[in-house]
């Protein structure tokens, strides 16, 4: 028995995300998640591990549904197709940029749907093949990491974060997600507790990665402090364009804390 593929909707009205819903679950798809913030969309992606993303182009809040799709085509490679009332020219021109399967207008009616929604899984399929890896790593092993992973934007700005990372930071999700790294966590020197320069300007400049390994600590808002390594690494999309930063934070353990102890001693 073929299993039915996974579909999550982003749309900010109601009405239409359960029209689309039911027009779907009618023709045997899974639908796997109605959501109405691209923020959260993001987020939501890694974990419900869709085969199509349905993205209104016009959402509310401070990420439009052009700049969450392209994001998780770049991070997480899962296939766009566009809900839109209206595109003009500049819109289709930005709208591009997240390399949808399709666009669906509205008002729409079930055959368009169910006939876009097809042919984009169809046509991915055939395009997977030909995609590198995630930039970013497999989105199960991210969810599933017992490692703090956090990805800003080319600016800094916090746009996903995994499980173990939201248990460390401790923080509601709005408090979290949109926010410059900085305002959420800081990376200091372990024996002065100096705060160190902040990496991302060098990471955006020179496409880099940074890390910071002896001496290195991180402090939560909610004051836990982990001894770590911590890296910074640029991500780059299938075009090999920057477009977000990795910070990856390995908590040490007591024995490579006692061995660099060990390592630095004076003889």
């Amino acid at each position: 028995m073929t299993t039915a593929a996974r579909i999550m909707i982003v749309e900010d009205d109601d009405i239409i995300a359960n029209i689309i819903s039911q027009m779907l679950e009618k023709k045997g798809y899974s639908v796997v998640g109605k959501i109405a913030s691209g923020e959260e969309a993001i987020m939501k992606s890694a974990a419900l591990k869709p085969d199509l993303v349905l993205m209104d182009i016009t959402l509310r809040g401070s990420m439009d549904g052009v700049s969450a799709a392209g994001l998780i085509f770049q991070l997480f490679h899962y296939p766009i197709i566009f809900l839109t009332a209206m595109c003009d020219d500049a819109q289709l021109d930005h709208a591009k940029s997240a390399e949808p399967l399709g666009f669906i207008y509205k008002p729409f009616t079930e055959k368009d749907l169910t006939a876009n929604v097809e042919l984009a899984l169809y046509n991915h399929s055939i395009r997977k093949n030909h995609l590198v890896d995630c930039p970013a790593g497999d989105p199960k092993n991210i969810m599933d990491a017992l490692d703090p992973i956090i990805i800003m934007d080319k600016t800094g700005r916090i746009i996903f974060f995994n499980p173990y990372a939201g248990w460390f930071l401790d923080l509601p999700e709005d408090q979290i997600l949109t926010k410059y790294w900085r305002d959420v966590i800081m990376l200091i020197n372990d024996q002065t507790d100096e705060q160190l320069k902040d990496p991302v300007p060098e990471v955006i400049g020179q496409k880099t990665v940074v890390s910071h390994d002896f001496n290195t600590a991180i402090v939560s808002k909610s004051s836990k402090r982990w001894k770590a390594k911590v890296t910074f690494r640029p991500l780059l999309d299938t075009s090999e364009r920057f477009f977000g930063i990795l910070l990856y934070i390995k908590e040490k353990t007591r024995d490579q804390i006692k061995m660099a102890q060990n390592f630095r001693a004076p003889r």
